[in-house]
Parts: C-alpha cells; sequence; structure tokens
C-alpha cells in the first residue's frame, strides 16, 4: 500500500468501536486526524469500561487521535480526510452515513447496518449517489471455521441446505462484562441506550443480526417472511427487549435466529448449526494442543438420534494475507477494487436489515411481515 490514509472517528455510543480503532492503530500508513461523538437522547451517568465516554477517551489517550470535537459536523467541516469510522447509535447510523457521504468520504461501520430497513435504505442511497464506500463490519467474518462452513455448503457437502440456526453465546448484556469497580449496576444501565428502543437497542437488533447476515449469505438467496418475538425478563432497567426469536422464511428453507441478553451459560453448541438434507454442519471450537481454542467446523453425515461425535471435524483456512483483520481488508478494497467479503457489502448488509426489520415488525403486530415489502428498494 502506498497511499497513507487519513482517518476519524466518529460515535462512541457501541463499544466494538474500541476494536475497530485497535485494528486500524496496527497499520503503518493510517494516520488519525479527530474523533467525536454524537449527542446522546440520553446522557449517560458512568465513565466505567465500554460506556460511551470510556470508549471516546480511550480513542483520545490510547489510540491516540489527537484532535476531540464537541460537534462531528464541525469535524467533518474543518478537516481532510479520507474515511470515516462510525459507530453511533443504531439509530443515528444513517444520518451520520449521510453527512459522511456528503464530504464524499468513505466510512465503515459496525453491525448492524442501521436500526432499520429505512434507515439502511437511506444510508445506501446516500453512499451510491456520493459514489462513496461503505463496509459493515462483522466479528464473524473474521473467523475461518464460518467462512469455511460457506465453502461447504456450496461444495454440496451435507446436501442441500434447508435450515441455518443461529443462537448466540452466552451473554448476560453488553454492560454485564465489567468486574470490581467497572461492573455497571442498574442505575448505571438504566440511561444506556442499549436498553431502551428509541435509540435501537435490544438484543434483536444487537444478535439476531448476525444470524440474519450468515442466513442469508449461507443460504445465497433473499428472505421471502418473517415472524418475530421480543420480550424484556430481566431487563427492568430499560424497555428494550433482551430477548428475541425471529423464523424466518426464504425460497426454499428457513431459519431460525435467537438473540439473548439473559443466559448464563449455553448449555449446548449455539453454532452457527446449518443442516441440509445430507447432513448436519456446526461451527465450534476444539482445545488447542498450544493452550487456547481454536474454530472448528464438525461435520455430522451419519444418520443418529442425539448427541453424536462428528463424521469429521474441518479447520477453517488461514484468512488471506493482506486482508485478514478488517482494516487490512478495508483499505484492500480502496487500494485495489477488490470486493469487499461478502458479508461486508452494502447489498447484502441491506438484505440482513430487510429480516431485522421484518421481524421487528413483526412483533409489533403479532403477525407474519413479508421481507420484500414495497420499500424494499435500494435505487
Amino acid at each position: 500500500m502506498s497511499k497513507t490514509y487519513r482517518l476519524a472517528a466518529v460515535g462512541f455510543a457501541h463499544m466494538h468501536i474500541n476494536h475497530l480503532l485497535d485494528e486500524f492503530n496496527k497499520l503503518a500508513n493510517v494516520e488519525w486526524v479527530a474523533c467525536a461523538d454524537t449527542v446522546p437522547d440520553l446522557p449517560s451517568i458512568s465513565m466505567k469500561n465500554s460506556s460511551r465516554g470510556a470508549n471516546l477517551r480511550r480513542a483520545h489517550e490510547v489510540v491516540g487521535i489527537p484532535k476531540v470535537y464537541d460537534d462531528y459536523r464541525a469535524l467533518l467541516d474543518s478537516e481532510s480526510l479520507d474515511a470515516v469510522i462510525f459507530c453511533p447509535e443504531n439509530r443515528k447510523h444513517p444520518e451520520v452515513a449521510e453527512a459522511i457521504a456528503a464530504k464524499g468520504l468513505h466510512m465503515l461501520t459496525e453491525k448492524p447496518m442501521a436500526a432499520d430497513l429505512p434507515g439502511a435504505l437511506r444510508i445506501a442511497r446516500a453512499v451510491r449517489s456520493a459514489g462513496v464506500e461503505l463496509m459493515v463490519n462483522w466479528p464473524i467474518t473474521w473467523s475461518p471455521a464460518v467462512r469455511k462452513a460457506k465453502e461447504l455448503i456450496d461444495a454440496g457437502r451435507i446436501g442441500t441446505v434447508w435450515e441455518v440456526k443461529w443462537r448466540n453465546g452466552a451473554s448476560m448484556g453488553p454492560l454485564a462484562y465489567g468486574t470490581g469497580d467497572q461492573a455497571f449496576t442498574d442505575d448505571e444501565k438504566a440511561p444506556e441506550w442499549w436498553h431502551h428502543a428509541a435509540p435501537g437497542g435490544g438484543a434483536l437488533l444487537d444478535y439476531c443480526c448476525y444470524g440474519a447476515c450468515l442466513s442469508r449469505w449461507y443460504l445465497g438467496e433473499g428472505a421471502t417472511a418473517a415472524y418475530g418475538l421480543k420480550a424484556n425478563l430481566n431487563s427492568p432497567f430499560g424497555d428494550a427487549e433482551d430477548n428475541a426469536i425471529i423464523t424466518v422464511r426464504f425460497p426454499q428453507a428457513m431459519a431460525i435466529l435467537e438473540g439473548t441478553w439473559t443466559t448464563w451459560n449455553v448449555g449446548v453448541p449455539t453454532g452457527p448449526i446449518v443442516y441440509g438434507t445430507q447432513g448436519t454442519l456446526v461451527v465450534s471450537t476444539r482445545p488447542d494442543p498450544a493452550g487456547g481454542t481454536v474454530p472448528v467446523v464438525e461435520v455430522h453425515t451419519s444418520r443418529g438420534h442425539g448427541l453424536s461425535e462428528p463424521d469429521e471435524v474441518i479447520e477453517g483456512d488461514p484468512l488471506p494475507e493482506g486482508r485478514a483483520t478488517l482494516a487490512e481488508e478495508f483499505l484492500h478494497h480502496l487500494e485495489t477494487g477488490d470486493p469487499l467479503h461478502p458479508t461486508l457489502q452494502m447489498d447484502l448488509n441491506v438484505e440482513a436489515m430487510a429480516i431485522l426489520d421484518a421481524g421487528s415488525r413483526s412483533a409489533a403486530s403479532g403477525k407474519l411481515e413479508l421481507v420484500n415489502d414495497a420499500i424494499w428498494s435500494i435505487g
């Protein structure tokens, strides 16, 4: 890579911003210019790790972004940039993306693309109109086993796929990982956007989104309808759901997407799991002799009942050199024009958002909702 890229960061509501910035910080051809948060609808009262205030401070003091603006629009007006990484609340993604696109800048955001389908379409139209590039990052994209499962599906290893099942791992919510003096109290969680529906919080967007993206990619066809269910079972400090299920109808298959913030221990493998006419794939991990774990795909092709050992365990291939991280992939795409990994591309993410939108509308209406309804158009 010959060019040095001048980057800014906007929006620190999502704690994944920390990982995004860290990955870019590893590259020699990145120059940090400035950062700014968006204005929250409900201000935080905590500066503990993963809060937006702590994320912004970390960007300045640890990552080393030199300038901190109070207003992200002033940042965009004042600085010469090549691209912007943005992670505000899900509901604010469209307005920030539109402002970035209006300056002719490339952009990268964290999953999900937006809070609903209309928001995703706003982003897509702004990106296309400005002729800039957008990458939507997914942590699962960087799992060699997740990619290997797609290869096995396309090779027909388990026959014709008829179901994809996604359930996130053990999670007690996005602010439940602190310990000691960094643990959030219920009072501190209460004003955080994660636990409120209006800014795009809740387990459906946080975790069912993975299944929406993966099922669309694995099955290779657009979804047609969805039925959704939301429930707040153990998070009285906010009105957003802490559990959600979406069942999705595809033309020749189905998917079950589960998102949970109340699971202490999963008990069984969560996958993703892919069911075919001649077998089953389970994305899992195996102990690494050197310590830790190795992501693998368990291949079950023998008929059986109950739990059984897989017929084969396959490790994923090493990720492509020079494209093994989100930062490398983004800059490689800008440098060469080579397509992004399918899960990172805008159009697939609009379709994933359409699944989530139908599931959310269904949870409100109590009825099956169409995915490809009258507003489903990027152009």
